[in-house]
């Protein structure tokens, strides 16, 4: 029994040092707080630099809560962990950043650290920022140390334990974060070289279009093969898009945008506030980062294309007064919701001012390896981007039951396809229900 005794002591005694040790390793010191810089100390020229820099990081998405002011935080990030609330941004001098040097808001965008030493949550990308030169550091500090001033106490981080010891995350810096600068690649153009820098820095485009480990790590390995992001797919970049008739140039920078593209429609979701944000920032800024995202690999060869689009006019909705006569108001045939519901916009023919919609059968959500998309978009439909203008498609959710929506979602899916059924219909459906959609 003493034998024992004496085991369970050294034991503990090991799970104590180790403890001290990692303890010691994974704190990191603070950062002296400082007064505000008055508005006066920053150029011009730096404060709308920074503003377009914010704008390519879309800073504003997960930094300002729904109705609530620019910056000032509280937005509802949800993980598969938890949900971790974007912080105050704003300079306010408690709740905010008012009291940051330029040096501690340099090291939270390289390091991922608070100014007082603490980890954030690596639902702040700073696996992606960490590659922003030291000068845009600067032209964002000096943009958003410009902004009003928003006293607003953001939520803590509901997330289970361990996860809610923010030291933990030093262990997960170790396997996934690599710091350091983004490193040019001389075998490509200024163009790509640009366009990258944006799209892995900044823009932390893989962020949502790369697949997640279960650490909530990125799969490097895979490429833009595609991920997840509030809720909505967000599709393959690579060789493995699914837009039958992949993306040129000019597509993917219009559709950046925010541009109603012929074989591409418009931006839904999550993205329908990127391109709003993108609208804002130099041309040359999304050509460069349509240059390097087409590099991946979602392109089509010019006769795939053309065949894509012929094989697409002959699935277009067309519906004969024998097939009318038979629907007989249905409520589960999918064709027939489809010919009651939206066939008045997808048609099969003629003229529309304005706005028409993409052919269903180039849409890559109607394409996709799973329902997810188009189950959003029935369900919420398509509006611009707060403030934004654009194409609109009401939304379906109040008015199908879910049998009628997973009806309408596999004639969709046969009708303009022919690919095999989804699987996991009604739990994307479901999922839809819960989420707020754009």
């Amino acid at each position: 029994m003493a034998r024992f005794g004496r085991i369970i002591v050294g034991l503990v005694a090991i799970v104590i040092v180790v403890g001290i040790g990692f303890w010691a390793w994974a704190s990191e010191p603070a950062i002296d707080p400082v007064s505000r810089p008055a508005a006066g100390q920053f150029s011009k020229a730096s404060i709308a630099k920074g503003a377009e820099l914010a704008a390519l990081g879309n800073c504003q998405a997960c930094h300002t809560r729904p109705n609530g002011k620019a910056y000032a935080g509280g937005y509802p990030v949800e993980t598969p962990f938890g949900t971790i609330y974007g912080s105050n941004i704003t300079p306010d001098p408690d709740t905010g950043i008012g009291k940051w040097s330029e040096a501690a808001f340099r090291r939270s965008m390289h390091e991922g650290l608070r100014r007082d030493g603490g980890h954030l949550y690596p639902a702040f990308p700073y696996t992606h920022f960490t590659k922003v030169s030291d000068a845009d550091i600067k032209d964002i500090y000096a943009f958003l140390m410009t902004r009003p001033a928003v006293h607003n106490t953001v939520p803590s981080p509901d997330l289970p334990f361990p996860l809610d010891i923010r030291m933990v995350m030093a262990g997960w810096n170790l396997l996934f974060f690599h710091e350091g600068r983004y490193q040019p690649d001389g075998s490509q153009n200024a163009a790509w070289n640009h366009g990258a820098y944006i799209a892995e820095g900044l823009g932390h485009c893989a962020a949502c279009h790369v697949p997640m480990n279960m650490f909530g790590a990125e799969k490097t390995d895979k490429g833009y093969a595609g991920g997840n992001a509030a809720g909505w797919h967000a599709p393959a970049l690579d060789k493995s898009s699914p837009s039958p008739v992949g993306w040129t140039k000019d597509e993917l920078a219009g559709y950046l945008r925010g541009d109603m593209t012929p074989h591409h429609g418009v931006a839904a979701g999550p993205m329908a506030d990127v391109t709003k944000v993108l609208a804002e920032v130099p041309h040359a800024d999304v050509e460069a980062l349509s240059t390097y995202i087409l590099s991946k690999g979602a392109t089509k060869p010019a006769d795939a294309r053309k065949a894509a689009i012929a094989d697409a006019g002959k699935k277009s909705f067309q519906v004969t007064t024998a097939q009318k006569a038979n629907f007989k108001g249905s409520a589960k045939d999918g064709e027939a919701i489809f010919a009651g519901a939206c066939a008045s916009c997808h048609f099969d023919g003629g003229s529309q001012p304005f706005y028409r919609p993409v052919d269903l059968s180039l849409s890559s959500a109607v394409n996709a390896p799973n329902a997810t998309n188009l189950v959003q978009i029935i369900t919420h439909g398509v509006k611009p981007a707060a403030g934004g203008s654009g194409p609109i498609m009401p939304g379906f959710g109040d008015v199908l039951t879910d049998d009628q929506t997973a009806s309408l979602v596999g004639y969709v899916r046969k009708h303009f396809t022919g690919k095999p059924a989804w699987d996991h219909v009604d739990k994307a459906i479901s999922t839809s229900k819960e989420t707020a959609g754009q």
